[in-house]
């Protein structure tokens, strides 16, 4: 080998060489942006939440995937218009679905009424009323209409938002043991709200007002089984497409905390009363909390459809005194049980914390929202005439 094949041979070694570390360098350079780059399913580096529920958050703020960057503490006022962009779709979604439901009923009570007077031109409006409120008539319309509303507007909503409804059975970690617990836990909150809610009517009804809800309809045996369906699978079935399917997810943009408790406070609304008001607020926030950690609405539907029909068993108990003394110590038992897995069950699957960043972005934002706004006005003057018009 001559002297100038030496020199060739060094110069082709420290090539190798240099591009060997060049690609090092640059293997270490990609592997630190990674590092350095924002999570967008956990931007606010949040170890209380759920991570698997959360959503990506390049569509409120897309240059977050940009390396280094990261979500500063006060939302500017683009990242506001976008958060509140889904408030919105949220509050009037709730909204809609009130004021479809109410004129849709309106239309086929007075339709039916219009029906039956023509058919038995002698009968008073009075006896056609309670033909129908006695009837299968009145729970006939009460379940095609929640039925219509409350899955329709939950799916306009999802669609409005862009959302899939698909992420509503990708269920995580749920066995059965855990529905057991959750419907004994359910239970227990469940006779804690049917208490506060009777002192609540106590205080009212000292200044001549009443909160009691109006259930004389449906006595006929049709009328029954009508009922009966609807309270125990059609009810639980689409409030909880609507509340915890659409409405909490489209609020959980940022702060999945305040989507639990927005919407168990549509959820109260939603019954018009304030004994169910406080039943489904109180509910409502565990019913978010087990479907966010399974990531799955069936956990809340499961116990919806027990507590139902715990109620409807209880209606059905009224007449036999011993009978109905049984079973409210079989459901005391129950609850004291269920207190006890609650505790157990709140020890170890906190609700999620919100980040002051987070706070910054929930409720502070929402109360701008005229979405948002509106509906729960409307929610609270329509319950407040309720109560207002049972004045002695």
């Amino acid at each position: 080998m001559n002297e100038t094949q030496g020199y060739s041979a060094e110069y082709a070694a420290l090539n190798h060489e240099i591009y060997s570390l060049t690609k090092q360098l640059e293997a270490k350079e990609k592997e630190l942006k990674e590092k350095q780059k924002t999570d967008v399913y956990d931007p606010f580096s949040n170890p209380s939440e759920y991570h698997w529920y959360n959503d990506d958050y390049s569509e409120i703020l897309p240059w977050i995937t940009m390396p280094e960057f990261s979500v500063p503490y006060e939302p500017a006022k683009v990242e506001k218009n976008a958060l509140r962009k889904y408030y919105n779709i949220g509050g009037f979604t709730f909204l809609f679905q009130f004021l479809a439901s109410n004129v849709l009923a309106l239309l086929l009570i007075s339709g039916i009424q219009l029906i039956l007077g023509k058919l038995n031109p002698d009968a008073a409006s009075g006896a056609i009323e309670h033909y129908m409120r006695g009837g299968a008539i009145f729970v006939s319309i009460n379940l095609i209409i929640y039925l219509a509303a409350n899955v329709g507007f939950a799916f306009i909503g999802l669609k409005w938002a862009k959302i899939k409804p698909s992420f509503m059975l990708n269920t995580r970690d749920y066995s059965f043991s855990d529905a057991v617990v959750h419907c004994l836990a359910g239970l227990f909150i469940w006779i804690c709200a049917g208490v506060l809610s009777q002192g609540i009517d106590n205080i009212f009804s000292q200044y001549g007002f009443s909160t009691d809800v109006d259930m004389d309809y449906g006595n006929t045996g049709l009328g029954f089984a009508i009922m009966t369906i609807y309270s125990c699978i059609i009810a639980p079935l689409t409030e909880e497409i609507m509340f915890r399917g659409a409405l909490m997810k489209i609020f959980s943009k940022a702060d999945r905390r305040f989507a639990i408790f927005i919407s168990a406070v549509f959820f109260g609304l939603a019954h018009g009363n304030i004994p169910q008001f406080m039943l489904a607020f109180l509910i409502g926030i565990f019913f978010g909390h087990i479907d966010m950690k399974h990531n799955s609405i069936i956990p809340s539907i499961i116990v919806h459809i027990f507590i139902n029909s715990m109620v409807t068993v209880m209606s059905l108990l009224e007449e036999h005194d011993i009978a109905l003394g049984l079973y409210s110590l079989a459901l005391i038992a129950g609850a004291v049980i269920g207190l006890i897995l609650l505790i157990i069950f709140r020890v170890k699957n906190k609700l999620p914390m919100a980040t002051p960043a987070q706070r910054l972005r929930g409720i502070s934002v929402a109360k701008t929202s005229v979405g948002c706004i509106i509906a729960v006005v409307i929610h609270v003057g329509y319950m407040a005439l309720n109560i207002i018009a049972t004045k002695q």
